[in-house]
């Protein structure tokens, strides 16, 4: 990499990191594979925010997150968890609605009516 890239990367960075060569390319270079790494921690922070934040919704439904995936999926309704979470956050009623046929598909798949979660 130019040294020139290099100290425009390091631009902000403490102490001789910033202005000099070895110190600067060796800095530059973890924050890069840091960057990389991120990128990818990122979309796995935001799958699990995603998930907590339908459980949270489906439990005041007597739901689980496991069953209102599962009842959703035999529904055959085709919503990610990114929308999933949306409407569990913005729109309560829509989200009402997803749990009543995700109960309806789980007692059909058990052959029973759906039995809500038990007091604990």
């Amino acid at each position: 990499m130019n040294i020139d890239k290099i100290f425009k990367l390091a631009k902000g960075f403490y102490g001789r990191s910033k202005n000099c060569k070895s110190l600067a390319r060796e800095r530059v270079e973890k924050g890069l594979e840091y960057n990389y790494v991120s990128r990818r921690l990122k979309k796995r922070d935001f799958r699990a925010l995603w998930i907590q934040r339908i459980n949270a919704g489906s439990r005041q439904h007597d739901l689980t997150y496991n069953n209102m995936v599962r009842g959703l999926t035999a529904s055959d309704v085709q919503i990610n968890r990114k929308i999933l979470s949306e409407l569990a956050v913005s729109e309560p009623y829509s989200f009402k609605a997803l749990t009543i046929l995700a109960k309806d598909a789980l007692s059909k798949l058990n052959g029973t009516s759906y039995k809500p979660l038990s007091p604990q």
